[in-house]
């Protein structure tokens, strides 16, 4: 029974051995397999993440353009709307000139048809006006049409 356990030992021992140079051999072979399958996997990895980065930008570049162009859409709005407000306050000052001429047109008229026919008053306002005149020279004509020049020079 000893001898049994000797070579069972032994056996055990041969097997184990056989078994580890079998693992040893086993790792040597696999390890570089196993390092171009990581690397592969890693730059499948980068791959995708650059995929996403390429992705990424272009999603910004296109939200950028549209913000671009919806500046300037407002922009050319903007610009628009302040034209036509310019076109409307000038269309509406030209209406108001309009109006002003046409109230002092007809103020003129009255007054001209309230003048007509109306020597004394305007002799009135005439001499009133000498009256308030302050050392000026006034130049009344004659019937001959000629000024008296200087009469009574004012002091």
């Amino acid at each position: 029974m000893y001898q049994n356990r000797q070579a069972l030992a032994l056996g055990s021992i041969v097997f184990l051995f056989i078994a580890g140079v079998v693992a040893l051999v086993s790792a040597f072979w696999l390890w570089p397999k196993y390092n171009v399958y990581r690397q592969e996997l890693n730059g499948q990895a980068a791959l995708r993440e650059a995929e996403w980065s390429k992705q990424i930008l272009i999603e910004e570049a296109k939200a950028r353009e549209q913000a671009s162009l919806m500046q300037a859409k407002a922009k050319v709005t903007l610009a628009e709307a302040e034209g036509k407000a310019m076109i409307a306050r000038a269309k509406a000052e030209g209406q108001a000139d309009i109006e002003r001429a046409k109230a002092a047109a007809e103020a003129n008229r009255i007054i001209g048809e309230s003048l007509k026919g109306n020597e004394e008053y305007l002799r009135y306002v005439w001499i009133k006006g000498l009256n308030d005149g302050k050392g000026e020279r006034i130049y009344v004509p004659t019937e001959a049409g000629l000024p008296i020049l200087e009469a009574g020079k004012a002091k």
